[in-house]
């Protein structure tokens, strides 16, 4: 013990343990009140900062993170004066060394719930600002949102500028994006580009085609209606696009493919008076294929030919000639240029009105469809038309599915494609015509087990003829091309046939040309020509058989011919 309560009597030093004590007991008291000061501003400052954290995100989200960036003060905390209260008031508990009382956790409690209610007032005025603000920067540049694909208009590509697009109006678009998806708005000359929207708007004058859709913008404060733009003149009506000049092919030769090339010529230039493209007649010379056969054409004929301005062009046949005529019209496609658009027809044709005008689309070859089921003919126990006409197309490494028409059965023959070889054009005669001539030769030389049975004269051209026309992308001839075997021109084929199936205005045509005096000369040696034309018993006795219009087949058409002697060789 201390040396001065060493004089001390017993009982005062009694009294002084007790007193002691006693402030052991109150400095014990002041230390567990302290504690528990701490212990209740700690857990102030707990709740507290949930919300300090809540209101701060709330502004964060209400302020927005343009262009990917974050946004609002990282400095600024909502409600934090309030927080700092309860944190002074805490400290100035445990400095005074109070205990917490009910009193003092209710007063804590409320000054909590008003920094809350501060809180929320204080983010829901900051997020409307934000949300007053963002929407007057809409006005301005619109909303950010992925780029649309644009097309390019013509006019900005033809100025040699890069492609700029300037983005529809909210009604357009809505608009646009309810319709299917898939088909481009407009054609145009111009490239496709992806363009970006730019943040004002694009300056370019010629207005873009959609071809994707596009969110709207939300809803925006009303502003005043721009002026109406005054109405573009109406455009005048587009004048009828004019096929460029092409040229025709025919053959002749010494005999009736003479005579049948000088009306064809005379019916051009009387029905086609403004054709101004080339008319080539292509002449095999006696040798090659042809030798020991006099092909030359007579003079009279060439006299007539070149006054109705054909260019008369002599070819050598290199594979078909006598053997097989009908190849003539197969090598002589290598008289004409390359990658100029031309039509072959075969010599016995009618031209009956301005061919010029027939809307010709060279780049997609395409050949008459005046033709019968001839080939192939299938026997009886196979092989089938699918199994002929699959085993062409794989020879050639073609695929025959995009070339049937599946409006016909499989075992139907015009289910495949199949053309008559009387006229077919294509944009380049070159290319057209080596293909022809490689097919030809190869199915002519090795046939092949499939074709065993099958007979390729006189329809070995028409059997190759619709592996040429779809390898260069071509097919069926679409209605544009009514006007061939219809009222441009007629295959006639023979004097017979013309009476007995083709029309009065072919028919007319035909007399009124080959009644001339300078045509009719080439005809006195020429039976039928006699009989039917100048005796008259083309109108007068086959005419009549075929008065009541009854479809039938050519071979049908024939037999009734033969059956009354009217058939005659030509």
């Amino acid at each position: 013990m201390p040396a001065g309560d060493k004089n001390k009597t017993p009982e005062a030093q009694a009294a002084g343990k007790g007193k002691s004590s006693e402030e052991r007991a109150a400095r014990k008291a002041a230390n567990i009140a302290e504690r528990e000061a701490r212990k209740a501003a700690r857990q102030a400052e707990r709740k507290a900062q949930p919300a300090d954290k809540g209101a701060a995100k709330q502004g964060g989200n209400a302020a927005g993170k343009p262009e990917g960036k974050g946004g609002g003060n990282p400095d600024k905390k909502v409600g934090g004066d309030g927080a700092a209260k309860a944190r002074g008031a805490g400290k100035q508990r445990q400095a005074e060394g109070r205990p917490a009382t009910a009193d003092s956790k209710a007063a804590e409690r409320l000054a909590r719930q008003q920094e809350r209610k501060a809180q929320r007032q204080q983010g829901n005025d900051k997020t409307g600002q934000q949300g007053r603000q963002k929407d007057q920067e809409g006005k301005g540049q619109g909303v950010s949102k992925p780029a649309p694909t644009w097309t390019a208009s013509s006019s900005a590509a033809s100025a040699g500028s890069a492609p700029v697009a300037r983005q529809a109006a909210p009604e357009k678009t809505a608009a646009v994006a309810a319709k299917p998806a898939g088909k481009p708005a407009a054609a145009s000359a111009a490239p496709v580009a992806q363009v970006a929207p730019a943040k004002g708007p694009a300056k370019e004058g010629g207005r873009p085609v959609l071809t994707d859709s596009v969110a709207l913008a939300p809803p925006r404060e009303k502003a005043a209606p721009a002026p109406a733009p005054a109405p573009a003149p109406a455009p005048a009506p587009a004048a009828a696009a004019k096929v460029p000049p092409f040229t025709i092919l025919i053959v002749a030769q010494a005999g009736r493919l003479a005579r049948q090339a000088v009306i064809f010529a005379a019916s051009l230039r009387r029905n086609a008076p403004d054709f101004a493209g080339r008319l080539v007649v292509a002449e095999p010379l006696p040798e090659g294929a042809w030798a020991g056969v006099d092909t030359r054409i007579p003079d009279a004929e060439r006299a007539l030919l070149t006054g109705y301005g054909a260019e008369i062009i002599p070819f050598t046949a290199r594979h078909f000639g006598r053997a097989y005529p009908y190849g003539n019209k197969i090598e002589a496609l290598s008289i004409l240029p390359a990658k100029q658009p031309f039509i072959f027809f075969d010599s016995d044709t009618l031209v009956l009105g301005p061919i010029d005008e027939v809307a010709f689309r060279f780049r997609r070859p395409s050949a008459s469809m005046k033709r019968e089921g001839t080939w192939p003919e299938p026997p009886l126990y196979g092989p089938d038309f699918a199994d002929i006409w699959g085993t062409l197309y794989s020879r050639f490494g073609l695929k025959i599915a995009g070339s049937v028409d599946h409006s016909f059965a499989a075992d139907h023959w015009e289910h495949y494609l199949y053309f008559n070889a009387g006229w077919f054009f294509g944009a380049d005669p070159a290319e057209f015509g080596k293909r022809f001539l490689d097919a030809a030769v190869s199915v002519r030389n090795d046939p092949g087990e499939t074709l065993a049975c099958q007979s390729l004269d006189p329809w070995l051209d028409q059997a190759v003829l619709p592996l040429v026309i779809h390898s260069l992308g071509g097919g069926r001839p679409g209605p544009e091309l009514d006007g061939l075997d219809g009222d441009m021109t007629c295959h006639y084929r023979r004097l017979a046939l013309l009476y007995a199936c083709e029309s009065d205005a072919a028919i007319a045509t035909y007399e009124a040309i080959a009644t001339r005096p300078e045509i009719a000369a080439l005809f006195v040696k020429d039976k039928a020509f006699q009989r039917f034309v100048i005796g008259g018993e083309g109108r007068s006795k086959i005419k009549p058989l075929f008065a009541d219009g009854r479809p039938l087949a050519e071979k049908a058409v024939r037999h009734i011919l033969k059956k009354a002697e009217l058939w005659m060789a030509e």
